[in-house]
């Protein structure tokens, strides 16, 4: 699956994946089920409690892994094993704190994604996990659940301080003259139920106030400002823009090429042999006879190629029965075989005008990838499957070509890539030299 011959001009890898920044979640209004303050404190001081209970333990786990990963790293590899055990436990960890933050406090954090694959193969999976490993905003996350669970630690202390003033408040029930106080002292019985009534005040108060702490730390470690949505929203927009400007610019350049290299000449040939059937019409009706014949064939060569060029432009299939429907057609005109799998579900896409730009973009996307396959790729089946994803569309293109596919300027390739990051979507390329070539495509429904 390659481009169409072009200028010479540096390629892209072999392999590419291209994607814009990550799509900020505009701040929604609070849901009608979200809790209200004085009980978002309560469940804020379980879970803190919760995680002064377990999650210590698993910091201490994790810990425990990674020194044994770092003291076994030389000794025939063996530590790389257990870092890459806690490379995904710390992501794992990571995305749990985030749900739990969100859910915690009704807000909309986008979820923690593990980094795409750049590269294909077992060294692309390397490159991967090392990038993952120095994601900021996993750590940002993991030293949030870290003070957690010292804020939970530190609940339970004080839980239990309060428990004693409980006690210490009933002390003169006893026959005793005096009681044991804090920090080894002892104290006449009559001052034991003010000290045990402020006791049970000041840890209340002390409660509380690390359940505000953490609402603090959250909103500066895992829930993004609205300075910082504003700020990736304005970088999203504008890849998405100089993708739509860069499009438009190579579909109108495509259209200048195909009418000049196809429609044109052709109707050009058409008007010369018309003028020579004008002339030939009386000496020798035969031979004119046979020049508008020709004329004729002409002209319905030059009907099909504009209606194949005008369904390059807009398919009004797709609008009329869907994307399921055009893409069916497609397969049929495709000169090799081609294995059709497409499972999507509206209620989980959504409708409207922007799925039906994302059903434009993975239409032209396939469509860009067949016509490759077909004309460069010598490949004899094709399997197209697009799939319900994430609120959006999922396409991916695989046939057992010769691949070597790569992303030039001007290229094929380039539109797909360009209309997909305007949709808001992302764009991968695997084409290993000897084959296969896998095209994946990811629209969001909404941006």
């Amino acid at each position: 699956m390659t481009t169409n011959p072009t200028p010479p001009v540096p390629p892209r890898p072999e392999s590419a994946h291209i994607a814009p920044p990550p799509a900020p979640v505009p701040a929604a209004p609070p849901r009608a089920d979200a809790p209200r303050p004085p009980l978002r404190v309560v469940l804020t001081v379980l879970e803190l409690a919760a995680l002064g209970a377990i999650g210590s333990a698993a910091l201490a786990a994790l810990s425990a892994v990674l020194g044994v990963g770092l003291a076994l790293l030389f000794v025939f590899g063996v530590g790389l094993l257990f870092l890459v055990g806690v490379v995904y436990a710390l992501y794992g960890v990571a995305w749990f704190e985030i749900r739990r933050v969100g859910s915690l406090y009704s807000a909309d954090v986008p979820d923690l994604r593990w980094r795409e694959r750049a590269r294909p193969g077992f060294g692309g999976w390397l490159r991967t996990l090392a990038r993952q490993s120095v994601d900021g905003r996993m750590w940002r996350t993991i030293l949030h659940f870290l003070l957690a669970c010292i804020l939970g630690t530190i609940v339970l202390r004080v839980f239990w301080g309060m428990v004693w003033s409980v006690f210490f408040a009933f002390a003169p029930l006893s026959s005793e003259g005096s009681v044991a106080g804090p920090f080894g002292s002892y104290l006449a019985v009559e001052w034991a139920p003010l000290i045990g009534i402020v006791g049970v005040i000041v840890g209340g108060a002390g409660i509380i106030a690390l359940a505000l702490l953490h609402r603090v730390l959250s909103r500066a470690l895992v829930i993004p400002s609205r300075e910082a949505e504003l700020t990736a929203q304005v970088r999203t927009t504008t890849a998405q823009r100089a993708g739509a400007v860069r499009a438009a610019e190579l579909e109108r350049t495509r259209i200048e090429r195909d009418l000049h290299d196809g429609v044109q000449p052709r109707l050009v040939s058409v008007g010369m042999t018309l003028g020579l059937a004008k002339q030939k019409i009386e000496a020798d009706p035969a031979a004119a006879k046979e020049l508008i014949d020709e004329a004729h064939t002409s002209t319905k060569a030059a009907i099909t190629e504009l209606r194949q060029l005008a369904r390059g432009i807009h398919t009004s299939v797709l609008d009329d029965r869907g994307l399921d429907a055009a893409l069916s057609a497609l397969a049929g005109r495709s000169h090799i075989p081609v294995h059709l799998d497409v499972r999507i579900d509206p209620s989980a896409t959504g409708a409207g005008a922007a799925c039906r730009d994302a059903e434009a973009a993975v239409y032209f996307a396939i469509a860009e990838s067949l016509t490759n396959a077909a004309k460069h790729s010598r490949a004899s089946e094709c399997r197209v499957v697009v799939r319900s994803r994430d609120g959006g569309l999922w396409a991916r293109v695989e046939d057992n070509g010769m691949g070597g596919a790569q992303v030039q300027p001007g290229g094929g390739l380039d539109g797909i890539t360009n209309r997909v990051l305007a949709a808001g979507g992302t764009f991968r390329l695997d084409s290993p030299t000897g084959g296969p070539t896998s095209l994946e495509v990811s629209v969001p429904c909404a941006s």
